[in-house]
């Protein structure tokens, strides 16, 4: 499979530009040039930038906002000075966003939400085309809904069409269904270009790294698995919380017959398999462990899929750099970090 020279271990900058407070405090604090060097002393070659329209977009105005332009650009300027790369990310549409099914609703048939979209793309290309050298570029985070494949499909066309007339060469990252679903990669089209990036987010098994997350429905929030998952305990959840297996295991059963030896190299086989055929990469734009999980079971969850990366040959970014409930250099995972930051 094609490698992805240049971001190959990353991390995610998560809760700054995206799911943050806009308060200028905030921004000026959360991440510094200090976080930038120390993302790059841990070894990684570039890092991911969520970003929320907020922060980019007057959506009263239809203007740029630049206040998060300005963070936007800081960020870049500092991963030039310590040699990173940067996946700009829009984490949050005008109408869309992974975690609100409410606020979402309709926005893959409202032409005016989609052509706002592309109009910010069509704003951010321009601004940043100059920096296709350093920079990929990911259309939408995480669609959720198995039921939108050709309607995400055909605005996703869409959106490459603007990006290209701006940014003829910038790497574009493409996620399927399914919070970008390991094995909805399979409903993505042939790529539009030799610049078109697969993209997957993994976090199986969900009852593993989400364990006691207060957002997943119907999670009791002192539940608590290790890894590798105990069979019968992985059971009893999924039939508390069903929303664990609706993803990219399946059912129960069909997970219990995957989470064995091996369970990454051959979780990620068929989106290989894909890339391999229309001789694209593959990447991994999230990964990581809630930090309610035990240290040890999360060190081997860490190394496990790691070793599937480094198989396959598979850039990443971990979830997340710094708070967020998964931040690697928060107190939890102080302990095990040294071997930890080892296996990004």
């Amino acid at each position: 499979m094609i490698k992805l020279e240049g971001f190959v271990k990353g991390v995610n900058l998560g809760g700054w530009l995206s799911q943050g407070s806009l308060d200028i405090k905030h921004l000026d604090s959360f991440i510094k040039e200090d976080d930038i060097k120390r993302i790059k002393d841990m070894g990684c070659d570039h890092l991911r930038l969520p970003v929320d329209f907020e922060n980019i977009y007057d959506e009263k105005k239809m203007c740029d906002n630049p206040i998060g332009y300005k963070y936007i650009d800081l960020c870049i300027s500092w991963c030039k000075k310590h040699n990173l790369n940067v996946v700009l990310d829009l984490h949050k549409a005008p109408g869309y966003t992974f975690d609100d099914f409410d606020y979402s609703e309709g926005f893959f048939t409202n032409e005016k939400l989609m052509k706002l979209f592309l109009d910010i793309w069509d704003r951010l290309s321009k601004r940043y085309a100059k920096y296709s050298d350093m920079m990929m570029f990911e259309m939408l985070n995480e669609v959720t809904s198995f039921d939108v494949i050709n309607e995400w499909n055909d605005l996703a066309l869409r959106c490459i069409k603007v990006i290209r007339k701006n940014a003829p060469n910038v790497k574009i990252l493409y996620g399927g269904v399914g919070y970008s679903s390991v094995l909805a990669v399979k409903y993505i089209p042939a790529p539009y270009d030799n610049n078109i990036i697969f993209n997957v987010h993994c976090y199986e098994p969900m009852a593993f790294t989400h364990q006691g997350a207060p957002w997943v429905e119907k999670m009791p929030v002192d539940f608590r698995i290790g890894y590798p998952v105990d069979e019968n305990k992985y059971r009893e959840i999924c039939k508390i919380v069903p929303a664990l297996t609706n993803g990219t295991l399946g059912d129960a059963n069909n997970a219990l017959k995957l989470l064995k030896e091996n369970f990454f190299i051959n979780l990620f086989k068929e989106a290989v398999d894909l890339a391999n055929k229309y001789n694209v990469a593959l990447y991994c734009g999230e990964y990581g462990v809630i930090d309610r999980a035990d240290l040890k079971s999360s060190l081997a969850w860490i190394k496990h899929i790691n070793d599937a990366f480094n198989y396959y040959g598979i850039g990443r970014a971990l979830w997340s750099y710094k708070k967020m409930d998964f931040g690697i250099i928060d107190d939890h995972y102080k302990e095990i970090f040294d071997e930890m930051i080892k296996y990004l």
